[in-house]
């Protein structure tokens, strides 16, 4: 489970308002589209865009990095008090136009920052009217902790649409005002005098507009699958590097991200773990922690963070977006990626739990002959037991529903589908096809 909620991150999660009329799978139309996922990884991608002191290096995996800066600049670091001037260079995407007006953007990005380097990733968005949101620092990102802290900015907005640690939202989505298209800005730092360069292989940004709902329409079962991903508890750490916000409760979202890592292949060395205390159980979980670990929010339940910490590993990408159903799901398993996904509930709305969550990630790894299901939930107390099966309806509900009534009656947020994806660098053609279903193009 994660840390308590926080009413500026995940509100914005329920506060939005499309309305859709209540009808029978059965007798429905196709449900409208909800969402608009994009992004930038190939070697055209990258010279489509505007560079500043940035170059586009090609072979297998196309980024961009630092050429000859565009200047330099100072930053203090606010968690830290620390000052130092970084050389820097800058590339902005094409606009891009969102299929879906959206209520909410949230941008996500993989990158490699040796030491001596740093990303700031920024979205600027527009209005109907044609004005433009101010450049919204959506993360100032390093993979390890030597030049900055990895941070989100709180305090943005324009009295329109504020950042809620990883989410652009407007802010009275009641109103009818949606954002319509968006720009990235990816500014790139290193030493001064120095060739160090970050390089970023993907930047994108899910756009979407998701229909307020306390409950879902059941989806038909589909596929039986289940994938052999490894498992690990969050309870094992609790108390845990109280630094990183203590394990336990607040550590679901590396725990998870960390398993779907080793499903691909991705280990640590003994060098990279010898910082944590050989007492420790599992000690590549605390390493997640430490690698998403957000200093603004002060926990490790940063979306595109985690996203990011997976793409550090070798031949693997990582997206944060929303899926329309457990058919994605299926869609997703059959081709043998499993997902991470948010939810929130109380004990009694999801049989078997055990507990309830005011937003809690766990990783589904497959379903049930009958639809049901399968997922390595790290809130189980153990690494055995964290592969459970959860009712198909139960769960479908709690995932992609954005309302909820709290047990003191009072209405909470949902996700409404938010997802985690990690898969290969260089898909197989059954991978990319599922992806693309999915609304993910690679």
């Amino acid at each position: 489970m994660s840390r308590a909620e926080q009413p500026s991150r995940r509100a914005v999660l329920a506060a939005v308002v499309t309305a859709a009329a209540t009808v029978t799978a059965a007798a429905s139309p196709p449900a409208p589209r909800t969402t608009d996922f994009r992004s930038w990884a190939s070697y055209a991608d990258w010279w489509g865009g505007e560079a500043d002191g940035t170059v586009v290096g090609g072979g297998a995996r196309p980024g961009v990095r630092v050429g000859e800066a565009a200047g330099t600049t100072s930053y203090t670091d606010p968690h830290t008090g620390a000052a130092a001037e970084w050389e820097y260079g800058v590339w902005t995407s094409p606009e891009h136009r969102l299929a879906v007006p959206a209520t909410e953007v949230i941008a996500s990005w993989n990158a490699d920052t040796p030491p001596g380097t740093w990303l700031q990733i920024e979205l600027r968005a527009t209005y109907p009217d044609g004005t433009a949101t101010p450049w919204y620092v959506m993360g100032r990102w390093a993979s390890g902790e030597q030049d900055i802290r990895r941070t989100s900015v709180d305090g943005q907005g324009d009295g329109r649409s504020s950042v809620g640690t990883d989410t652009l939202a407007v802010d009275d989505p009641a109103s009818g005002l949606r954002l319509t298209s968006y720009r990235l800005r990816l500014t790139l730092h290193r030493r001064p005098g120095t060739r160090l360069t970050p390089t970023v292989w993907r930047a994108g940004a899910l756009g979407s507009d998701v229909p307020d709902r306390f409950t879902v329409p059941a989806s038909a079962p589909g596929p039986a699958r289940e994938l052999i991903v490894p498992r690990y508890s969050q309870e094992l750490h609790r108390g845990q590097y109280p630094q990183y916000d203590g394990g336990g409760e607040a550590w679901c979202s590396p725990t998870s991200s960390q398993m779907i890592v080793e499903y691909w292949g991705g280990r640590l060395t003994a060098e990279q773990l010898a910082w944590v205390d050989p007492a420790f159980t599992d000690p590549q979980v605390c390493h997640a922690a430490r690698a998403t670990y957000d200093s603004q929010y002060e926990g490790c339940g940063n979306w595109p963070f985690n996203a990011a910490y997976a793409a550090t590993y070798a031949g693997l990408q990582g997206v944060v977006t929303r899926l329309a159903s457990l058919t994605d799901l299926e869609t997703l398993i059959a081709a043998g990626i499993p997902a991470i996904t948010s939810q929130s509930f109380r004990a009694e709305e999801l049989t078997g739990a055990g507990y309830g969550t005011a937003g809690h990630l766990m990783t589904v790894i497959g379903f049930t002959a009958a639809g049901d299901v399968i997922a390595n939930d790290p809130a189980a107390p153990t690494d055995q037991g964290v592969r459970r099966v959860y009712p198909r309806r139960e769960w479908e509900n709690v995932w992609l529903r954005t309302k909820r009534y709290k047990a003191d009656g009072t209405v909470g947020s949902g996700s409404g589908g938010v997802c985690y994806l990690y898969f290969p660098a260089r898909p197989g053609e059954r991978q990319r096809a599922a992806l693309a279903a999915v609304g993910v193009r690679v």
